[in-house]
């Protein structure tokens, strides 16, 4: 018979081991109903559709565009700098305080336009001076041919000797020698003195002014009064490589202009359409380029000087061919491909050919016809046999839908 003492034990060993025998109920529980339900789908590796169980593995949701016929532009691209066609820096021709300004910084201004004005008194001075001496001279002239008729007068009444015929002959031509030259005096004053109003040499916009008024101008100041940079029209100098040359000049041979895009830097806006101007003498040996000089109108004053832009020069234009959106090829270890979609919903990988590309559509050369429907979007997902569930595009892009490309009813990361 057992002691109260040894029962003791017994009772506390039973009832550690309670706890642990309900929590492997309810865990059993938990599974029967999970394994019951069906495996929920979690998030994998293939971009957080990975199924599991027996429902297999679920259609990516892809984008898709059939293919169509089109045109595309044979373009040269190229990175371009905008110059102005014309630019001046104002300088002074006289020395002189500087009286006035009058112009706007950063506006346009027209050829002959008054810009400044440099004191003037000491060029009227020089001027008043030069015709007084001229006025001397020209009375001396005078005399001097008076002197002379008369002188050969007493000549032919044999009154004095021809020596003395001649002495006035010459002297009047000295007068003469002299008084031209108090003209061309005359002539240089006039001048200095209209450089005192210095004016716009050719229409454009102004920069900003490099002296202000009540300075000392001389003509000797490198940095000038002010720059003029004629806008409109206005040029861009871009290279293209030197292969390309022979069709260009084999354009411009057969007189057919080249049009010339101009686009913002993130090729998004197209600011400007002009021609090709000009091409330079020489190849650039170290870069194999050679520079060419596109005009545009630049009415709107959409191009300015300096300002980057990337340049598209159109040589030619493919009609009715097969296009497909640039968005769609892939890169391989044999070259490029696109995913097509099949009449059995799933995606092969075709390899294909292309040609000129432009405005986000390429030129198929090989391996696609019109008609064909291929995946430009959800591309990351995919594998060769994929079975895919198309989205129509329209639906992807409906204002307050835009995260429908994670998938039907998934809300957009």
């Amino acid at each position: 018979m057992s002691s109260p003492s040894s029962a003791a034990p017994s009772q506390r060993s039973k009832s550690s081991y309670l706890p642990w025998v309900l929590g492997l109920l309810v865990a059993a529980g938990g599974g029967a109903y999970y394994l019951k339900q069906g495996a929920a789908p979690v998030e994998g590796k293939a971009g957080g559709h990975e199924a599991a169980g027996p429902r297999g593995e679920r259609p990516v949701p892809v984008t898709v565009a059939s293919l169509s016929t089109g045109d595309v532009r044979v373009s040269v691209p190229a990175l371009g700098s905008v110059v102005p066609r014309n630019l001046a820096i104002v300088r002074s021709r006289v020395d002189g305080p500087l009286l006035a300004v009058k112009f706007v910084e950063g506006q346009p201004v027209k050829a002959g336009e008054v810009l400044a004005q440099i004191d003037p008194e000491p060029f009227r001075a020089a001027l008043e001076q030069a015709r007084g001496q001229l006025a001397r001279d020209q009375a001396l002239l005078k005399n001097a041919r008076i002197d002379l008729e008369r002188y050969r007068g007493l000549l032919a009444q044999d009154s004095i000797a021809r020596q003395q015929v001649d002495t006035q002959e010459a002297l009047v031509r000295q007068y003469q020698g002299t008084v031209q030259a108090d003209e061309g005096n005359l002539r240089s004053a006039e001048l200095q003195l209209s450089y005192t109003t210095i004016k716009a040499p050719i229409s454009g916009r102004v920069g900003l002014r490099a002296v202000d008024p009540g300075n000392i101008v001389k003509a000797s100041d490198t940095a000038g009064l002010v720059t003029i940079a004629q806008v409109s029209p206005i040029t861009a100098v871009f290279p293209v490589p030197e292969e390309r040359l022979p069709a260009i000049l084999k354009r411009l041979r057969e007189g057919r202009g080249l049009k010339v895009e101009a686009w913002d830097r993130e090729m998004k806006t197209r600011l400007a359409e002009g021609s090709l101007l000009a091409v330079d003498a020489q190849i650039d040996s170290t870069t194999g380029t050679v520079k060419l000089k596109a005009d545009f109108a630049n009415k709107d004053g959409s191009l300015f000087p300096n300002q980057f832009v990337n340049v598209r020069l159109l040589l030619d234009t493919l009609s009715g061919v097969v296009t497909v959106p640039t968005a769609a090829v892939q890169q391989g270890s044999k070259g490029a491909f696109v995913y097509r979609l099949t009449a059995d919903g799933k995606v092969a990988a075709v390899p294909v050919r292309l040609g000129p590309a432009d405005a986000g559509m390429a030129a198929v050369e090989a391996g696609l016809a019109a008609g064909d429907r291929v995946v430009v979007d959800g591309l990351d997902k995919l594998k060769d046999g994929a079975k895919v569930e198309a989205i129509d595009p329209k639906v992807v892009d409906a204002p307050g839908r835009e995260g429908r490309r994670g998938g039907p009813g998934r809300p957009g990361r």
